[in-house]
């Protein structure tokens, strides 16, 4: 079974054992506006807890997506390139940006759950 948590930076991780998928939430797009190129990591390449993994560029601004956990890329999200618009169609689903095999699933427990995320964006 899969379980979704959240960063307070607006990533989005989805755990399905010990692969994490990740991307950007629909507060982040409505914020950044028309996703028109995403830099994507390269699989191998391993990431930090909180480090830069991929870049996203909008009509308004670039923004760093930063990896909630550590762990090494699996896949990143090849469709992404050529239509950078999935993001804002379905940020969290088809607008993924990379898969990462987890590297200590307690980093994962200690993110934000769905309601806890909710209460955190009222707040801005």
């Amino acid at each position: 079974m899969s379980e979704v948590r959240f960063t307070d930076q607006h990533e989005w991780v989805r755990l399905d054992d010990d692969v994490a998928t990740i991307g950007i939430t629909r507060y982040a797009t409505e914020q950044l506006g028309d996703v028109v190129f995403v830099e994507l990591p390269d699989n191998g390449r391993k990431v930090g807890q909180g480090a830069e993994a991929a870049v996203v560029e909008s009509v308004k601004a670039a923004s760093e997506v930063y990896a909630p956990v550590a762990g090494e890329v699996t896949e990143a999200n090849a469709a992404l390139v050529s239509d950078p618009a999935k993001v804002n169609a379905d940020p969290e689903g088809e607008g993924w940006f990379f898969k990462l095999k987890i590297a200590d699933r307690n980093e994962f427990a200690k993110l934000m759950t769905d309601a806890q995320y909710k209460e955190y964006v009222k707040g801005l």
